[in-house]
């Protein structure tokens, strides 16, 4: 990985991630090739933050068709990052 900002792509706003926000715990689309160590140091040197915990999931491609034409979506990993005491992140 290059920097940090190639790791972690975006984060995941949806009614049940923002319930998890309650507990400190936020969910992030991060790189397919990214391991938990590399994800717990981008969280921590981007937002500034302790972290405590990282678990991840692989979610596989769907088969999707239009007509005739049949394709996949893309593949997508999603890491679960629960923050350490005191330490928030500010996400609009």
């Amino acid at each position: 990985m290059n920097s940090y900002r190639d790791i972690i792509k975006a984060p995941i706003i949806t009614e049940k991630s923002s319930n998890l926000k309650l507990n400190n715990t936020y969910v992030f689309s991060v790189d397919v090739k990214a391991n938990k160590t590399q994800i717990k140091d981008a969280i921590e040197k981007i937002f500034n933050v302790k972290v405590e915990s990282v678990n991840t999931l692989n979610v596989k491609p769907k088969k999707k068709r239009v007509g005739r034409y049949v394709g996949k979506t893309n593949k997508v990993k999603k890491a679960i990052v629960k923050l350490k005491e005191g330490s928030s992140i500010e996400l609009n």
